[in-house]
């Protein structure tokens, strides 16, 4: 009698893509991070902006601005994957969308829990990755502490990312990042999948939005509380806010 396969087992057969898509996003982050990263700072998440801004390395009143920017960027990103890939999409699901079944392909675009993982351990997955994401992308681009070469920056930070995404992707996608995971579920519910997008599991579309604002807010709180207030004086005076161009992705 041949045995059904557990949802661990269908989500170990897509490791290889997984490891693609993970590199993918690495390629990506480095490149966006490269290319704008010393005008404006290459921030793409709005929880690394959070971050930044709460150990003094971003300017408050800035934050609104790369608010907005990031998720208007994410959206309009959406509509051009979709438009590149439609056809494929259409091959694939002979143009029903579908959030969840075996022709769903909402995933593409935001991430969605397995159906094991309780929206509990979801929450707590996305403030634990993020957190520890923000901790090291603060330890980087302090200028304070190991003094990271600028053209460094977007690979140390890139390959911490993916380090973090290959251990905490497996539950719920590995968001990290409420731009990139609410913007591109807006454009499915317009797009054809429908509401769902966001009803799907009792509504279980917050935990990506919030999860990585909290994990924010940890993050940079722990770097303050176990590194940077133990910098002298003089130190904390002068290093507060000198990495204006800190290199950050995701």
């Amino acid at each position: 009698m041949r045995r059904r396969k557990s949802s661990f087992e269908k989500r170990a057969k897509g490791t290889k893509t997984t490891s693609k898509n993970e590199w993918t996003l690495f390629v990506r982050s480095i490149r966006a991070d490269i290319s704008v990263g010393n005008l404006l700072g290459g921030h793409i998440n709005p929880a690394v902006t959070l971050a930044l801004c709460i150990v003094g390395n971003c300017q408050w009143k800035l934050l609104p601005a790369y608010w907005i920017g990031q998720y208007f960027g994410a959206f309009i990103a959406s509509s051009i994957l979709y438009g590149v890939y439609s056809g494929a999409l259409n091959k694939f699901d002979q143009g029903n969308r579908m959030v969840s079944g075996p022709t769903a392909t909402a995933s593409i675009f935001a991430t969605y829990p397995l159906d094991h993982v309780s929206n509990g351990q979801t929450f707590f997955d996305q403030i634990v990755s993020t957190g520890i994401l923000l901790l090291i992308v603060c330890a980087i681009t302090d200028e304070r502490n190991m003094e990271v070469p600028k053209h460094i920056v977007p690979l140390a930070i890139g390959t911490v990312f993916v380090a973090i995404l290959s251990a905490f992707g497996f539950n719920c996608g590995g968001a990290m990042n409420p731009a990139r995971d609410f913007s591109p579920r807006v454009f499915t519910a317009v797009a054809g999948w429908g509401s769902e997008t966001f009803s799907y599991r009792n509504y279980w579309f917050w935990v990506p939005i919030i999860g990585p604002y909290l994990g924010a807010i940890v993050g940079a709180a722990l770097y303050q509380l176990l590194i940077a207030i133990h910098w002298p004086m003089s130190h904390q005076v002068s290093g507060l806010g000198t990495q204006k161009e800190s290199l950050t992705l995701q």
